[in-house]
């Protein structure tokens, strides 16, 4: 599932089409669109043209001149692409919206699980969700605090959008990793030395990513808007590696499952104190 480094990769892959009008939208599953039949979202969303682009959590926003903002969730197998009318028809796509200049911003999701949302408040979407890893405003303090509080293993506890928005199954492993935390520890165990290390590794991880584009894994299954790959996958040291030597210690890792996510740590370097 993308995560956050791709999402972000991909929104800043379309600042190119801010100022670009929505001329046509074609819907191919009707379950992609999500609080509205596909004529009507059809009909609401041509003409508007797209004033901004961002990100939150796992979340793209485009922010329309008529007082929309459409939200994309990728989930699963979801592809968001920029290409020219000319480009080869794909089976899996699942809605396409032409621009004014002949280019096509395609939703291809062979698994269906991705959703569109045409809405004039996303804060209803996107309000419950948590803050950003990379925020500023999210403080050393103000993470213990939050951990304090909480009586949740940090593995489902870090996948909790609620409690921090934009973190899967594959940068949580990686952080906790670089943490040396290990996944089934108690948030609320946490030193305040042990939830700033776990907040610096997170934020350490998510900016490398961002900074390869993301991660593609063997499947191939994620690309940028423009069709890239994310090149982040080398640079794993615990996700998807099971019986391979920890790059840390040289411990074999582990494979758990955790809250039914299959999750990945250095049984020597995440030992687990409470």
């Amino acid at each position: 599932m993308p995560e956050l480094p791709e999402v972000e990769t991909i929104s800043r892959e379309l600042q190119e089409i801010v100022g670009r009008r929505i001329v046509a939208v074609e819907v191919r599953w009707a379950r992609t669109v999500a609080g509205a039949d596909e004529a009507a979202f059809a009909c609401r969303l041509r003409g508007q043209t797209i004033v901004a682009i961002s990100r939150r959590g796992k979340w793209l926003a485009l922010t329309l001149d008529g007082g929309d903002t459409l939200l994309v969730h990728l989930r699963m197998s979801g592809r968001l692409i920029l290409e020219p009318a000319s480009a080869a028809d794909d089976p899996h796509a699942r809605v396409l919206l032409t621009l004014d200049d002949g280019r096509r911003l395609r939703f291809s999701d062979p698994r269906k699980f991705g959703r569109m949302a045409l809405t004039a408040a996303p804060a209803d979407v996107l309000g419950a969700l948590g803050p950003e890893p990379l925020d500023p405003a999210l403080t050393p303090e103000r993470f213990a605090a939050m951990l304090a509080a909480r009586r949740a293993r940090l593995k489902p506890l870090l996948l909790d959008q609620r409690f921090l928005a934009g973190l899967g199954n594959l940068y949580a492993d990686e952080a906790l990793w670089r943490a040396c935390l290990h996944p089934l520890r108690l948030a609320s165990t946490l030193s305040a030395d042990e939830a700033a290390r776990l907040l610096t590794a997170i934020r350490a991880v998510l900016i490398q990513a961002i900074e390869r584009r993301g991660t593609t894994m063997d499947d191939g299954g994620y690309v940028s808007a423009r069709g890239l790959p994310g090149d982040f996958a080398g640079q794993i040291a615990a996700y998807g590696q099971k019986g391979r030597p920890c790059p840390r210690c040289q411990t074999p890792i582990e494979r758990i499952a955790v809250g039914g996510r299959g999750t990945h740590f250095c049984p020597r370097c995440q030992s687990r104190k409470a």
